[in-house]
């Protein structure tokens, strides 16, 4: 017979066995109960409501550590205090581990395809979770089909989310992992201590120096997938004599290849931080992350050219002086400083101040071609594409357009299979050539430039104001300059190039600058545009968190001020009154609301159920509709929301675990922006556009499963099921903008816009990668240490992403706006379906060992993804030039089409190494 006591205390604190450091984060249960608690920063725990009298077991645990059992006998009016418990730590624990599986390519924003991990730093203790990390990552699968800006990430209480678009950069902070592991995540709409999150959550990020774990590690990697090799140190003091603590790490990784060709990779990874404990109340916090990091990139490309070559071709690279040379190389070099104030009222009050400044550059290198000279005004004299998949080059083209000689398409086909790569050779002679003849380059490289200087402050407000009711409160505020320009790298053997644009019709709109007419420039200087982009925000975020013995609930809300604004400094030929000087300032209000319930029928069954509804501003990207060239915005920009609401049961037992979730977010009023050629929108030639969809509205449920069985003391088994439907709710208004030029009128531009109403999407699946995912697989741990898993994940429900303007009035109305006179519906309809992949297996194995020897922990950690060597689609694109019906048509009755879809295969066989020694 037990009975409830009000004053009965049980406390206690948790230490390391070795280094007698306070462990913080360590879960304290009350086994059979639905009272738990975590230490806090000294390692401290209390229980002191609601705790059921008589003989208990206290269970101690925390990741990297092996679990402890307390049996205690609480005592009616009695303190229970417990001190000096400890935790050793587990060598047969591999779930640090898994953080290294994680590649920068995998983490990357380039393209919607490849955005796919969605916040998911590491393992979190629900086996769903580490399975969409660990298991589906490598095939592009988006949690609940959402983008990664719809959660955010934070590092000591700064978010690093970009403004530009809303996502968090990995690659700033990529390299350190080992600093990363003390995370709090808030997944979906669960309560955050820090901040209100997104429908995707929150994941805090601790690297405060007292509370790193002590001790030194060395860790080895070698890998084919992005990099081939990794060298990082780590060392944490732990807290030292006069309350002092700090922590570093370096590291490297590097490779001439990875799994696609051409593929480069270097990255240096440096961090420190330093924290100083002033008195017993408060703590100053120094923190810098620099990893300056750069790598080849991949093309997608047709299915035609991955027949002529395989899943490894990547169109970017070519041959010089016996070395791949990759022309599109992305370069990340952007420092983070931090300084931290905290400062613990009393027992139950924590107030956290924050300053972070981030700076530096991020560069996106591409080839130009371009006139050499004037003749009347115009530039004259360019270079063909050097793009070895330039659809003039390969054998398609000549299929189409010479049916009649097809030994032209041969030579194409001979050609492309023989070297099918970038000719910088040819390049360098063309321009040196033309050098000596008094010309300017016809080539160059050069690189997209985006130097950002942001400014971040805020507090973070906790506070237990009793035993029942938790307070968080912040204040933030952001300042971003954003500088944008294109920067000359390489001018390829000459020593000049002419800043105009060969595509322009007449002679001003050919001007990059008409205040710097037919300038001619050299290596580093800036051309083609240049621009800033000023941006500040201001919210604030409110939050009551409530727990009782069988319920907790919360309530939390946010408002935001958004502001943004451009500055041109060139005045654009294109658009000469509205591209030099500040645009319009655009401000935008937010805000938020959220609440949740959790009921715990018993210790074993929870029930938790979130609700939330958020308005936020668009971001930068999808608010300029053409920022390189001018001021102009979206129409009627607005404010996107988003209304969502989950359900979980969860079962906890001491052999099984299982989370069963049900979900629905809706998403209105969102703003597309793509940039593109497209043919047959009115006239004979193809036209570069940006295209803007506007009211997007999407549907997004689903459900998920995550099941794990401790069949025996050796043997668990596991399983994950994520079934959704993400698709398009609406039919969204489709804008075409472009230069105002005669080109555009002819082709029924008005001031260089052309509307054509509603685009047909509604219904058509959103290109989110995997719909549907399953997994099933085992861990074998052996007493001795060493331990052997492996994972079958099946896939399906993978599109193709649709392009809007064939889905507009422009596919079925000829140049005079009247229906094609040989327009056929259900031809029509058959051209106008989506694109489903074939489904697919992917089998993954792990292992390792782990030895101590003396006072040294050695681990050795192994992976083989997809070791059948599947091949399979993970997404792609349908390209923009077939406009219209007859042309889409034409080009689809060829055996091969000309401007087929653009594809992203997944990686065949991959393997990942790591040996590390901690000490």
């Amino acid at each position: 017979m037990v009975a409830n006591s009000q004053s009965t205390v049980i406390s206690g604190s948790v230490n390391d066995d070795q280094t007698f450091q306070p462990l913080v984060a360590v879960t304290i249960l009350l086994k059979d109960t639905t009272l738990q608690t975590q230490t806090d920063h000294l390692g401290e725990f209390v229980f002191d409501k609601h705790i059921p009298l008589g003989e208990h077991m206290l269970v101690i645990s925390k990741s990297g550590y092996k679990t402890k059992y307390y049996p205690i006998i609480v005592n009616e009016g009695k303190t229970m205090n417990i001190t000096d418990m400890v935790l050793t730590r587990d060598l047969d624990q591999t779930n640090d581990l898994f953080t290294i599986t994680l590649n920068d390519d995998e983490l990357n924003d380039d393209t919607s395809a490849s955005d796919n991990v969605s916040g998911l730093l590491a393992a979190s203790l629900d086996v769903f979770q580490r399975t969409v990390a660990f298991e589906f990552s490598s095939s592009f699968f988006r949690l609940r089909g959402l983008d990664s800006n719809n959660g955010s990430v934070l590092i000591n209480g700064i978010e690093m989310n970009k403004m530009y678009n809303g996502r968090p950069q990995w690659s700033n902070w990529g390299g350190i992992n080992d600093v990363l592991r003390n995370q709090e995540l808030a997944l979906g709409l669960a309560p955050s201590n820090y901040n209100f999150g997104g429908v995707m959550g929150s994941t805090h990020i601790n690297v405060r120096a007292s509370e790193a774990r002590s001790g030194t590690r060395l860790t080895y990697s070698s890998s084919n997938r992005s990099y081939s090799n990794r060298l990082m140190i780590k060392h944490a003091s732990g807290l030292l004599k006069h309350n002092w603590a700090y922590t570093f790490s370096f590291g490297r990784r590097w490779g001439h290849e990875g799994y696609q060709d051409g593929t480069l990779y270097s990255s240096n990874s440096f961090f420190t931080s330093v924290e100083k404990k002033i008195g017993k109340k408060q703590s100053l916090n120094l923190t810098a992350i620099y990893t300056p990091n750069k790598r080849g990139k991949s093309s997608p490309n047709t299915q035609e050219i991955y027949d002529l070559k395989d899943i490894k071709y990547n169109a970017y690279w070519g041959w010089q002086g016996g070395e791949k040379r990759n022309s599109r190389i992305k370069e990340v070099n952007e420092p983070i400083v931090m300084l931290n104030h905290y400062w613990r009222w009393n027992a139950k009050t924590l107030l956290n101040t924050n300053i972070g400044y981030q700076f530096g550059k991020m560069g996106n290198s591409r080839l130009d071609y371009n006139g050499t000279d004037l003749i009347d005004g115009m530039p004259q004299g360019g270079g063909s594409n050097p793009s070895p998949t330039y659809y003039q080059k390969l054998p398609s083209y000549f299929e189409r357009n010479f049916p009649d000689n097809l030994e032209y398409a041969y030579q194409a086909l001979k050609a492309f299979q023989n070297n099918g790569q970038i000719d910088w050779q040819a390049m360098y002679t063309a321009n040196i050539s033309n050098r000596e003849q008094g010309g300017n380059a016809i080539y160059a490289l050069y690189e997209d430039r985006v130097d950002d200087k942001q400014f971040t402050v805020n507090s973070i407000l906790n506070s237990a104001i009793n035993d029942h009711v938790l307070i968080n409160a912040s204040v933030n505020y952001k300042s971003l300059n954003s500088e944008n320009y294109a920067s000359v790298l390489d001018l390829l053997g000459a020593s000049s190039y002419l800043d105009v644009d060969a595509f322009a019709s007449n002679i001003s709109d050919a001007q990059n600058d008409l205040l710097n007419p037919n300038r001619v420039v050299g290596e580093n200087d800036i051309f083609k545009y240049h621009y800033n982009i000023f941006a500040n925000e201001w919210n604030g975020f409110a939050q009551a968190q409530f727990s009782y013995s069988r319920f907790d609930f919360y309530i939390s809300g946010c408002f935001s001020h958004t502001k943004y604004q451009r500055e041109g400094f060139y005045k654009n030929g294109g658009f000469p009154d509205n591209s030099l000087g500040k645009g319009e300032a655009l401000n935008f209000l937010g805000f938020g609301s959220k609440s949740g319930l959790t009921y715990k029928f018993s210790g074993k069954h929870v029930f938790n159920l979130n609700a939330g509804f958020l308005k936020r501003p668009p971001t930068i990207q999808n608010t300029f509709s053409n920022s390189r060239e001018n001021h102009n915005v979206v129409p009627d920009i607005a404010e996107e929301n988003t209304l969502s609401a989950d359900a979980s049961y969860i079962f906890r037992a001491s052999r099984v675990k299982a989370k069963l979730t049900g979900y629905v977010t809706k998403m209105t009023n969102a703003n597309e922006i793509s940039f593109y050629f497209a043919d047959g929108v009115g006239g004979d030639n193809a036209v570069f556009v940006q295209e803007i969809l506007r009211g997007v509205d999407k549907n997004h449920f689903g459900t998920e499963l995550g099941v794990e069985a401790q069949v025996t003391p050796t043997l668990k088994l596991k399983g994950v099921v994520a079934v959704g439907q993400f698709t398009y709710a609406n039919n969204p208004n489709l804008l075409l903008t472009t230069e105002p030029d005669a080109e555009a009128t002819a082709a029924g531009f008005v001031d260089g816009i052309k509307d054509f109403g509603e685009t047909k999407l509604k219904n058509y699946r959103l290109a989110t990668g995997p719909q549907s995912a399953y997994s099933v697989g085992f861990e074998y741990r052996d007493p001795n240490y060493w331990w052997f898993g492996a994972t079958a994940n099946f896939f399906s429900n993978i599109f193709l992403d649709v392009n809007p303007l064939t889905r507009s009035s422009n596919f079925s109305t000829d140049y005079d706006g009247n229906v094609f006179n040989d327009y056929d519906e259900d031809v029509a309809k058959t051209l106008l379906e989506q694109e489903r992949f074939d489904d697919y297996m992917v089998v993954n194995l792990v292992g390792g060992k782990s030895w101590k020897l003396g006072k040294y922990y050695i681990g050795f950690f192994a992976s083989i993804n997809n070791v059948l060597d599947i091949i399979y689609k993970t997404g792609g694109f349908e390209q923009g030039r077939n406009a219209n019906y007859r042309e889409l048509r034409d080009d689809k009755a060829l055996e091969t089409p000309v401007f087929g879809a653009k594809y992203w295969y997944g990686r065949g066989a991959t393997y990942f190494l790591n040996l590390n020694v901690s000490f």
